[in-house]
């Protein structure tokens, strides 16, 4: 493990076994099952962002000794990129003399037209020695003849496991913090895993984050309120784009799906209610972008500049 991965808690942390890892109980036996056979099957793990797909696709690999290639596929999407990568991995012979598997995160950027179609001929062409998992937030996004090919395991969450899952993660958050010496303020590190659950990358990452100082306490919890929400429209409806802007930067801690659901809910109380409508349809434009863009700040900054442009607000 290079220096960076090592500096960051998600890697440095990341569960190396089946056992280790957060799941439901029948998720975690599902993945069991398949490591006593000795076999991994092409598989696509489908579920939202942070709940551990690429930690069990790299666990399972690593419990049964397989030679696995990791592709981003949001950053190599090109299908020359991807012939040339996986062709020169799977055509060679495993050095551990198993199965090799070629590990495609984020699978669902891969174009549908043209990479997608010749994934499918690589699965069939190197069937012999090389397994495919594929990871993806969205499983609609994946064509048809791939999931054909492949076994489709969802990460769902039943509120039944919820409890038992909230309890697992937050005994790994202590452990985490208590290794790295930092001290902690129990409910607002319960508080914090809550407020991103079921997002566990993410609830490591605002914790590293605010870890800086060496003591985690209720700073963590900078969160939005009505209040903070009506400065907002205030900004909004007097078109200060520069303010607006200032409110964004200043609230970057906060999840933009959970932002865009409460601009949603308390919509009736700041715009006049015939221009609702016109912002549903721009609230939801931008929280389908959500997991595509890469800086979060400006796609939300865009939102609120179309918002501000064509919603008309209360006198």
């Amino acid at each position: 493990m290079n220096e960076r991965a090592q500096f960051l808690w998600v890697e440095k942390y990341r569960p190396r076994t089946i056992d280790d890892c957060v799941l439901p109980d029948a998720l975690k036996a599902t993945f069991k099952e398949h490591l006593a056979k000795g076999e991994i099957p092409n598989m696509i793990l489908a579920g939202t962002a942070g709940v551990g797909k690429t930690t069990v696709a790299r666990a399972m690999c690593e419990e049964l000794g397989c030679d696995y290639l990791m592709i981003n596929a949001s950053e190599d999407s090109g299908i020359g990129v991807l012939r040339d990568k996986i062709r020169n991995f799977a055509s060679t012979v495993s050095l551990a003399g198993g199965t090799k598997v070629v590990i495609l995160d984020e699978a669902d950027y891969l174009q549908p037209m043209s990479t997608q179609p010749a994934l499918r001929g690589f699965i069939e062409e190197f069937a012999s020695n090389c397994r495919f998992i594929l990871t993806c937030n969205f499983k609609n996004r994946i064509i048809e003849p791939l999931h054909s090919r492949c076994t489709v395991i969802e990460f769902t969450i039943s509120k039944e496991d919820k409890p038992a899952m909230l309890a697992a993660f937050m005994k790994r958050i202590r452990f985490i913090l208590s290794s790295e010496n930092v001290e902690f303020n129990k409910d607002a590190v319960a508080r914090l895993l809550m407020k991103h659950y079921p997002d566990y990358r993410r609830v490591l990452n605002e914790l590293q984050r605010y870890s800086a100082s060496g003591k985690i306490d209720e700073g963590v919890l900078v969160d939005l309120s009505e209040d903070n929400l009506a400065l907002l429209c205030r900004h909004l409806k007097g078109k200060d784009w520069t303010e607006m802007r200032k409110w964004v930067a200043h609230n970057g801690d906060n999840d933009p799906n959970r932002l865009i659901r409460m601009i949603y809910d308390h919509a009736a109380k700041y715009i006049e209610a015939g221009e609702i409508p016109k912002l549903v349809l721009i609230l939801a434009d931008y929280q389908f972008k959500v997991p595509f863009v890469v800086d979060q700040e400006l796609n939300m900054v865009a939102m609120l500049t179309e918002v501000m442009i064509n919603v008309q607000f209360k006198d």
